[in-house]
């Protein structure tokens, strides 16, 4: 129809007209036969844009991909360091093969994403890309990917390039923003590049460069066109013009699904780098980004090596903070080996790691031996994870999250990957929910690979697209993973054996600056070892030994209440509740001395005063008090082992200072030597020969309770008593009833 109209309305000449009025409908026809078949690949302006789209690439077989990461706004030195990871990146390519493929991403940092590029060094870049580059390595293909909003001069890098990919939502323009004027110079070098590569017209490139630019979208016989407002006239010498249509805003500035349907400079729609693959049709994991290539790293280490509690995540969070304030720090290495301890505080420290602006300081997680539980969830909200092939991510740790509770922390750590991070958050989640299933899923169409739950596979553009595949996570516990397995897939960058490796894949010649914790972080780290919670304990129980068998409160209760002490105080530091333990232990102590020294009789306190003590020593060690999974169960039998150690060694050492200290010089003042077998027999003879026949009938008062025996003052003697029948309580008169031996029987005196 179109054709028809176009012939209907077209000028006069001899004979023309009968010849093209035969043609009209079979042309008209092949036309709506085209359109019928095309009308599939467009979308209409009302539809869902796909994130990536059926248009099939220009190269059949692409090969490998490369990223390169351009840090916005262009300033100082990011041309160099983007020209010398390029050359990095595509210098030593062997020749022949498929045509490679570079995807320049333009990655803003500010709300006005890329304001603030210089001209020059954002022109000089783009020239690199659109001329330079061939030289290095010719035939590969350049694609500009942008995620977010950009404006400002980068505009110019993503002209540069042969092909330009964007978010749905994201927009490209107002390139001038930076400039009150806008001279020749600029002007030449935007026309420039828009002609070298033809990637964005040169009008709509002008447009958005300058607000007083009108640019024209012109319909012709032969397609649309984009002009200037004074090229008009000059098209309209060349052109039969249907239709003039002014493009706005001035200065331009379009998002991605007008770029993509109505301008046509964008060529494809992806929210994501696995987008970009799928479009391109090059395996996801080559568009990871290579930090090594960008080169300049100010590093620092913050060390994470102990369960992860609100003491610890605070303690982080400053240190971090700090660095980045005070040293410009762009490189922070979090060295992780914990077993977790409190999904709370872990997804409060995921989200303030996932909130860090990546264009400006790049989080990494080093884990070369284990981040169980959540310290793993902390692991994956850094930029990059990189793992010994050994390590233990996931799985079960010292947390155990409730039913109840599951759902809330899933949707955090969605909303903390969400942020920056343009990853799956199925087997993230998976590692919280253990009753979540992730399979492996292919799409035989871009031939990429995905790991998704139901939810997460419906969220997908085209879901019907992917074939399922083996089940990763087993929905019987949180997903646990090895290092080797997690880089196999896609949940770490690298997998490395020492940390040697780990400073050659970043580039660093030296180890990064460590931030040294206080004196009272080593002590802490000392004390909470297994071999120092041991030695600790033995001192309390020998304390409490020395004590009991020395006369007065001596040296023995000082070293029993200085371990004790040192013992909850690491525990506590270490973020473990403590309030409650401390309060067994004294409350223990305590009834096992009112069982020797003041209720002498059925045990009830010593035995319970005894368990616990126990049970607050044991409670110390741990973040739980009823074990909820498997890995829990093993910290117990870890704590009851210790303390078992810590027992059996009390027992030996007991038995060494028993028989050697006495014959120490100075520690014999302390315990005196236990009497020889004559001695025991002289005092077990003075004994059974005990006669207290006088006593009977006397009165006097009892000084302890009598629960079965005690003691009473008859007369002038202090003497071990035995109640008639009923408990006695203390200062109450008694009189003497029976005497059998050297068992003296009283009852209470009656009124």
């Amino acid at each position: 129809m179109a054709l028809a109209n176009f012939a209907r309305g077209a000028p006069r000449r001899s004979g023309v007209r009968h010849f093209i009025r035969p043609l009209v409908p079979l042309v008209g026809a092949w036309v709506a036969i085209y359109l019928a078949q095309f009308s599939s690949l467009v979308v209409a302006d009302d539809a869902p844009v796909p994130a990536v789209e059926a248009k099939q690439s220009d190269v059949p077989n692409p090969g490998q991909g490369f990223l390169i990461r351009v840090n916005l706004p262009i300033t100082d030195d990011v041309d160099t360091q983007v020209r010398r990871g390029v050359t990095q990146l595509l210098g030593n390519l062997p020749a022949g093969g498929p045509r490679p493929i570079l995807v320049v991403e333009l990655w803003p940092g500010q709300a006005e994403a890329g304001a603030g590029s210089d001209f020059y060094r954002s022109l000089s870049l783009a020239k690199f890309l659109s001329h330079d580059l061939h030289d290095l390595a010719p035939g590969v293909k350049t694609v500009a990917y942008i995620p977010k909003t950009v404006k400002g001069h980068a505009v110019l890098v993503a002209m540069a390039c042969e092909e330009i990919i964007m978010a749905p939502d994201a927009e490209v323009g107002d390139a001038g923003i930076d400039e009150s004027v806008i001279g020749p110079t600029i002007r030449s070098g935007y026309k420039e590049i828009a002609d070298a590569r033809s990637t964005i017209p040169a009008a709509i490139a002008l447009g958005m460069l300058d607000r007083n630019v009108k640019v024209l979208k012109v319909t012709t016989e032969v397609g649309t066109e984009y002009v200037l407002e004074d090229q008009l006239d000059d098209l309209k010498k060349r052109r039969v013009v249907q239709q003039v249509e002014e493009l706005k805003p001035r200065p331009l500035l379009v998002d991605g699904r007008r770029a993509r349907q109505e301008l046509g400079f964008v060529s494809y729609l992806a929210d994501d780098r696995a987008d970009v693959a799928r479009a391109l049709k090059i395996p996801a994991d080559s568009l990871q980004d290579n930090p090594s290539l960008a080169g300049g790293w100010r590093p620092v280490q913050v060390d994470l090596k102990r369960p992860i509690t609100a003491t610890t995540v605070n303690r982080v969070q400053k240190l971090i903070e700090a660095q980045i304030r005070a040293n410009d720090v762009n490189l922070v290495v979090l060295f992780i080996d914990s077993e977790g301890g409190s999904f709370d505080n872990a997804l409060r420290l995921a989200n303030f790691l996932a909130a860090l602006n990546s264009s400006q300081v790049r989080t990494v997680a080093y884990v070369p031996r284990m981040a169980r539980g959540d310290a793993a969830l902390v692991a994956l909200a850094c930029d990059q994870l990189v793992v010994g092939p050994k390590a233990t991510i996931g799985g079960e740790g010292a947390d155990a999250l409730r039913p109840d509770a599951r759902a809330i922390a899933v949707s955090v750590l969605r909303e903390a990957l969400k942020k920056n991070k343009s990853r799956s958050w199925s087997l993230p989640a998976a590692m919280i929910d253990p009753e979540l299933k992730v399979y492996r899923y292919t799409n035989p169409t871009t031939n990429t690979t995905g790991y998704f739950c139901e939810e997460e596979l419906q969220q997908q553009r085209d879901p019907g697209a992917w074939r399922q595949g083996e089940l990763i996570s087993s929905g019987a516990g949180p997903l646990q993973l090895s290092g080797q397995k997690a880089e196999q897939l896609g949940l770490a960058w690298k997998a490395v054996d020492n940390f040697e490796q780990f400073k050659q894949a970043y580039g660093l010649e030296r180890n990064p600056s460590m931030v040294e914790p206080g004196w009272a972080d080593f002590l802490i780290d000392a004390l909470t070892s297994e071999g120092a919670r041991m030695f600790l304990l033995i001192m309390i129980f020998v304390g409490v030994y020395l004590e009991v068998h020395t006369p007065g409160v001596g040296i023995g209760g000082f070293v029993a209440l200085l371990a004790a002490l040192l013992y909850f105080w690491a525990q506590h530091l270490q973020g473990n509740p403590v309030a409650l333990q401390i309060l067994l232990f004294f409350a223990g102590i305590l009834c096992v001395a009112l069982e020797i020294f003041v209720l002498p009789g059925f045990a009830i306190f010593g035995l319970g005063g005894g368990l616990m003590v126990i049970a607050s020593l044991v409670l110390a060690s741990q973040t739980f008090v009823i074990p909820a999974n498997e890995y829990q169960l093993e910290k117990l039998r870890n704590s009851l082992l210790v303390l078992g150690g810590a027992a059996v060694g009390s027992v030996i050492a007991g038995a060494v200072m028993r028989r050697f200290l006495p014959s120490v010089p100075v520690f014999n003042r302390m315990m005196l030597a236990p009497p020889s077998t004559e001695e025991m027999e002289v005092i077990s003879q003075r004994e059974a020969l005990a006669d207290f026949q006088h006593l009977l009938g006397q009165t006097g008062v009892t000084t302890t309770r009598l629960v079965l025996s005690g003691k009473a003052q008859i007369g002038d003697q202090l003497v071990d008593v035995v109640a008639d029948g009923e408990a006695i309580d203390r200062g109450t008169p008694i009189v003497v009833v029976d005497v059998i031996g050297s068992r003296v029987v009283v009852r209470p005196m009656r009124a």
